[in-house]
């Protein structure tokens, strides 16, 4: 039996981790949901240093909760799956490393969700996203209210979600809900120049950044000030910090080991 999730970290610290369900536009069943978690734990035990999320094929990135497993379940099982979806999102927002989401293809309602828990987002010109459960008489219970609104504005997030329109990849980028459209035989080889323009970055010097930035964004300017200065301080005592200055002083390319 093949998995629903794989996982797969190259010799260059990059980790791609791919939902695959093709022949269910990727959507989010509970089996995929457990595994799914179950990668993101061995993520953390990875030497990555940054994460590219994406689906399998070129369809779907990942077209949210499996309705059909849905449409047998009774009410209370319904509210345990969404929850069940948002902890695994909730999961993959918390990694320590820099994520990506690679959209290369449609992205609706938990799929765009999973999207927006990633650091960057980046898609594929010819797909649509959007967050469509308001047309379904539900609303987007897997984080969705919370973190389009942050990322793109509370207007535009009530226009996407009160319409539940799916919108093109040249608006998505005009609004700032990805950082970069191509085509599809671009995609994945912009993604990696990405990914790997992280990847050989201080591998603690990314995580301590990336908390720096998402727990100051939810707070005060002086409170994110202080929690920047924290951060800080937990790159100076490193071996990779020595390293970085020597590689300078030598002109040549730094050898981090994450220590």
């Amino acid at each position: 039996m093949s998995s629903l999730v794989n996982l797969d970290i190259t010799d260059e610290r990059i980790g791609y981790l791919t939902l695959n369900r093709p022949g269910a536009a990727n959507s989010l069943s509970t089996a995929l949901l457990d595994e799914l978690a179950s990668a993101l734990e061995e993520v953390k035990r990875s030497d990555a240093n940054v994460l590219v999320v994406t689906g399998s094929g070129e369809k779907a990135f990942c077209a949210g909760a499996d309705l059909k497993e849905r449409a047998g379940m009774s009410e209370y099982k319904v509210v345990r799956t969404v929850e069940k979806i948002g902890d695994t999102i909730r999961k993959l927002e918390q990694v320590e490393i820099p994520t990506i989401a690679m959209i290369n293809g449609a992205a609706y309602g938990g799929g765009l969700e999973l999207a927006l828990a990633c650091d960057l987002r980046v898609m594929t010109s010819h797909a649509k996203i959007g967050l469509t459960e308001t047309s379904l008489a539900i609303i987007p219970g897997a984080g969705g209210t919370q973190r389009l609104t942050r990322l793109i504005g509370l207007g535009r997030a009530k226009e996407m979600i009160f319409t539940a329109k799916p919108i093109q990849a040249d608006k998505a980028l005009t609004i700032g809900l990805v950082e970069g459209v191509y085509t599809g035989g671009e995609l994945r080889d912009e993604t990696y120049a990405l990914a790997a323009q992280i990847a050989k970055n201080g591998p603690i010097a990314l995580k301590q950044a990336k908390r720096a930035i998402q727990n100051g964004s939810q707070t005060d300017l002086a409170t994110g000030l202080e929690i920047e200065r924290m951060c800080y301080q937990r790159t100076i005592p490193t071996e990779d910090r020595i390293e970085g200055l020597q590689a300078f002083k030598e002109k040549r390319k730094p050898q981090y080991t994450g220590k």
